[in-house]
């Protein structure tokens, strides 16, 4: 394996394990992370991690965390752009997707098994996937009041849902069931359009 020594700068290992870890994943599957070749691949000795890191899980737990605090990032930051709320739900839709198959090492750890059910969340992490949905819940109710999204059902709800199939079609990318994105681009479009065509149901 490539060591990521020559990368490594003193007072950054922090950062140069997490960028080395997420690559570890990427290439080889979370399974086959561990601390002693995580520290091997930066150059440091095999007790320099768990200088910053208790254990696998932890280190696994501060890169879903860093996943959850970018998605309300790219939130806040198209919501501050002052777009009409249909192109900003629209284009949401195209970065919460970029985000997740460019990311996709990160992303199987924010919303997998491998802590969730497998591992134990840290209490950081819980809050940071807790806040990031309630960003997402609140932009929801703001879309029912402008006649975006459904209106026949609470946010929490609506946001449930539409974040659903947002997942759902992410995943099926990721999982290599559609490999080709104009795929991704269409089903994309056509998704918006079903979200957004019941948005004036009412029970």
């Amino acid at each position: 394996m490539k060591s990521s020594k020559q990368h490594y700068h003193h007072g950054n290992l922090t950062k140069s394990l997490l960028d080395s870890a997420s690559q570890i994943i990427r290439e080889e599957g979370v399974e086959n992370l561990s601390m002693r070749k995580l520290a091997d691949k930066v150059g440091v000795s095999r007790t320099a991690p768990y200088h910053h890191f208790k254990d696998k899980n932890a280190l696994l737990c501060v890169l879903a965390e860093k996943g959850f605090h970018d998605q309300q990032k790219m939130l806040t930051s198209l919501i501050k752009q002052n777009l009409s709320a249909q192109d900003g739900f629209k284009q949401y839709v195209h970065l919460y997707l970029s985000y997740a198959l460019e990311h996709s090492e990160i992303y199987d750890l924010m919303y997998g098994r491998a802590i969730w059910k497998a591992g134990y969340p840290s209490e950081s992490l819980k809050e940071a996937s807790k806040q990031t949905f309630k960003c997402w819940i609140d932009w929801v109710s703001k879309l029912q009041g402008q006649h975006i999204l459904a209106t026949n059902n609470t946010p929490l709800r609506i946001g449930q849902t539409t974040w659903a199939s947002l997942h759902g079609l992410a995943r099926l990318f990721i999982d290599g069931i559609y490999l080709d994105k104009t795929d991704l681009s269409q089903m994309s479009e056509q998704m918006i359009k079903n979200l957004c065509s019941h948005s004036s149901t009412r029970v």
